[in-house]
């Protein structure tokens, strides 16, 4: 850019300064970066630039020039100043996108990928079974597994020099003083009696939860495992409410031409007493070369029974007038029947590769 050293008037002034504005706006427009501007704005409106040239220049000009002169000057050096912030900004701006393109994260790739769980197989068959019979018109209830030998025993008709109270003895918390016994509860059972206590009749309930006996661990047994139990206590309640109710069980549970029968069997709190099986859904009947009846067409699946009247008697129940029935299921034993699995201890091995067979 030339510098002009002398003005003779307001004409030349004027197309000075629209020269040297046109030449530093196309400056500023190439200006690639904040360094680049910066040096722009020094050239442009710096001490050496022509704007201020023009202004020590006022000085020389007439005194009835100079008021238009100055404004003009100021008019130019305003608008390349606006120019400059603008371009400030423009260039500022793609500074901070090329700064966040840089430095940028793609989140969507190279991520670990969390699992997704899903209910234990004991857990699926616990839920089913309720699930029947809550569509039954029975309530799921609960109770504690730490438990007063009371509840466990002898409210269960199954005082301490019972027999059968030596099978199913359990782990014990407190020992030692009858009143205040308590043990680790050897099924749910007491929680059929707590509820009785606590609960008028009509009773239709059916209690999951662990269960602990002092068994070693072997192909079908564990020392802790899991039960559920269910309980009817209202007016006239016949054993051939029993074999309904748990027939219609079998047939949701295993299938709908899933056939029962009913053994003799002995249990403390229940009178008479009886064992169920079920017709394998596996195979056609006896003869068979059945891996889960092996050949029998039989499955044993759990113990039931009409409720003792002692039963009635211990949590203030008038046996005169009430009748009821009372039945218990391993779930560790629904689950290996029908599922087929060979031993109990694939349930705490918490090896994946089973587990992951049972996804609900």
């Amino acid at each position: 850019m030339e510098t002009t050293t002398s003005l003779t008037g307001p004409m030349d002034l004027t197309e000075h300064l629209n020269a040297v504005r046109d030449a530093a706006l196309r400056q500023i427009e190439d200006a690639a970066d904040s360094d680049a501007l910066a040096a722009v704005e020094a050239a442009v409106v710096g001490r050496d630039s022509e704007v201020a040239a023009a202004r020590r220049g006022l000085g020389q000009m007439p005194a009835e020039e100079r008021r238009d002169a100055g404004r003009l000057i100021n008019e130019v050096a305003q608008e390349i100043q606006a120019a400059l912030e603008a371009r400030s900004e423009v260039l500022a701006a793609a500074a901070q996108s090329a700064r966040i393109q840089a430095e940028a994260i793609d989140v969507t790739l190279d991520y670990q990928a969390v699992p997704v769980g899903n209910l234990h197989l004991i857990q699926q068959v616990i839920d089913e079974v309720s699930d029947i019979f809550v569509g039954l018109g029975y309530h799921v209830a609960e109770g504690p597994e730490a438990e007063l030998a009371w509840y466990n025993f002898d409210a269960l008709n199954t005082p301490a020099d019972h027999p059968s109270r030596l099978g199913m003895d359990t782990m014990y918390v407190d020992y030692g003083n009858p009143e205040d016994e308590m043990n680790l509860r050897s099924h749910t059972s007491p929680i059929q009696a707590r509820y009785m206590e606590q609960h008028e009749p009509p009773v239709y309930i059916v209690a999951p939860g662990r269960a602990y006996r002092n068994d070693t661990i072997d192909a079908s047994h564990l020392p802790v495992f899991h039960q559920i139990e269910g309980l009817a206590v209202d007016t006239n309640i016949t054993f051939s409410d029993l074999k309904g109710t748990l027939a219609e069980f079998a047939r949701q549970f295993f299938g709908p031409e899933t056939k029962v029968r009913m053994r003799p069997h002995f249990f403390p709190f229940t009178e008479p007493s009886a064992e169920l099986d079920v017709s394998c859904f596996n195979c056609d009947g006896p003869g068979s070369t059945c891996r889960v009846c092996k050949g029998v067409g039989w499955l044993e699946m759990l113990g039931c029974g009409m409720v003792d009247p002692n039963v009635l008697t211990a949590v203030g129940y008038d046996p005169d007038e009430l009748t009821g029935f009372a039945f218990g299921m391993g779930v560790e034993r629904l689950a290996m029947v029908r599922h087929g699995i060979d031993s109990i201890r694939h349930f705490i091995d918490n090896d994946v590769r089973f587990l992951e067979q049972f996804r609900g």
